[in-house]
């Protein structure tokens, strides 16, 4: 593993040579509307008070691993949880974060944790999904405007280990949280 110096703004940029995704669990945790939308102009599509706190819940301990605009999207470091960016900007820097160029990188800066939460944004879902173990899915059973989506996802590679609904309240849309594992 090479560490580079800090740049003063709290950030590290780490690169790894060697794989880790072979003995850590690599967990997505993601809501997704029936359409597959994920965002809409670097937002969620609804307010599900509940989801962000079963997102707090399931992440904090846990290293978190996003993209760059998933981060600007935040807008800081997630407390409770190492903050891994995954970017091709090699002037990117934050306070509080880990910043990586792949998802390698993420995986060495983690440590020896043993599983490591992605949280998005799209790409960063895309490289992470051949080899993730599990998924924490928020069913949003809505069609939702937005440009951005999850990927295709081949539930016959899945299985359904936990599955809990809820009815739609008011302005927060019916959805349910699943667990899928393979």
């Amino acid at each position: 593993m090479t560490i580079s110096p800090s740049t003063g703004t709290g950030s590290t940029r780490i690169s790894r040579r060697r794989s880790r995704s072979e003995v850590v669990r690599i967990s997505l945790i993601v809501a997704v509307a029936e359409n597959g939308v994920i965002g809409r102009d670097g937002d969620l599509p609804w307010r599900i008070p509940a989801d962000l706190k079963f997102f707090k819940e399931t992440t904090t301990g846990h290293p978190i691993v996003m993209g760059r605009k998933t981060h600007q999207s935040i807008g800081r470091a997630l407390p409770g949880r190492k903050n891994i960016v995954i970017t091709r900007d090699p002037d990117f820097a934050g306070e509080d974060i880990a910043v990586v160029g792949d998802l390698e990188a993420a995986l060495a800066a983690a440590g020896d944790a043993d599983e490591v939460m992605v949280i998005g944004g799209a790409q960063i879902y895309e490289l992470a999904l051949p080899r993730a173990h599990r998924i924490y899915l928020t069913e949003v059973h809505v069609a939702a405007d937005g440009e951005t989506r999850f990927p295709d996802l081949d539930r016959a590679s899945w299985r359904e280990t936990a599955r809990v609904d809820h009815p739609a309240d008011g302005d927060t849309p019916a959805f349910s949280f699943v667990t899928l594992e393979r």
